[in-house]
């Protein structure tokens, strides 16, 4: 019998290798979806961005640093968002003199008709039975927050950094976290990775949620 390879490469490089096979599939499902609409990637990106941000809009400025690019990439992006009638701008609601990029209605729509967009990687992951489907979940999360605390991603609205999280508040139970917003109890499969009411917590806050959230669970959980 052929002995295992042992030397073979790092687990981690491996991981990351499968990770950018998984990635160019997303990129050409992105292509697809956006290309559906007229629209580019990070076109796409930059205006589903905005519709999660609600009637306030968001600088220039703020939309590169959360999307990872330059700002004159951004300014480029949202030109031709502007040219098609899927976003607008106007005065920023706490800055009279600046200038906040907005969501048209036809922006909306056009984030929604990418979203239905039938794409292989959902075909995919609805593959994935529904306890393998919140143990990925809670992975990318921590993967997410490793990269933020890193440097090498923007802030990002997820429950585990927010001020009304509370992890494991109701241990035992399917659905242990609790939602002191909505005042609901929530499980794993939940858990949210750019929620609108999102607030962010004190870094120190941070920490004391994420060793809760952690220390109390299994290292895959699968409460829904």
């Amino acid at each position: 019998m052929t002995p295992f390879d042992a030397n073979s490469e790092p687990l981690p490089r491996r991981l990351r290798d499968g990770l950018e096979r998984l990635a160019s599939v997303l990129k050409a499902d992105q292509w697809s979806a956006a290309n559906a609409v007229g629209l580019n990637p990070t076109q796409a990106h930059v205006l589903a961005f905005l519709a999660g941000r609600g009637e306030a809009g968001l600088r220039v400025k703020a939309i590169a640093e959360h999307l990872g690019v330059t700002q004159p990439t951004a300014t480029d992006s949202i030109a031709a968002l502007e040219r098609k009638g899927l976003v607008a701008k106007g005065p920023d609601a706490s800055d009279a003199r600046a200038v906040a990029v907005k969501v048209t209605q036809a922006g909306r729509d056009a984030v929604k008709a990418i979203g239905l967009s039938t794409m292989a990687t959902d075909t995919a992951l609805a593959r994935l039975s529904a306890a393998e489907q919140a143990d990925l979940l809670l992975l990318v999360v921590k993967l997410i927050r490793s990269l933020q605390l890193a440097g090498a991603l923007p802030e990002q609205r997820t429950c585990v950094t927010c001020r009304h999280f509370r992890p494991n508040a109701h241990p035992g139970a399917d659905a242990p976290h609790h939602c002191v917003f909505v005042n609901a109890a929530f499980g794993t499969r939940h858990l949210r990775l750019d929620c609108g009411e999102h607030e962010t917590a004190e870094p120190s806050a941070q920490a004391a949620t994420w060793r809760a959230f952690t220390e109390a669970s299994a290292p895959l959980q699968t409460n829904r």
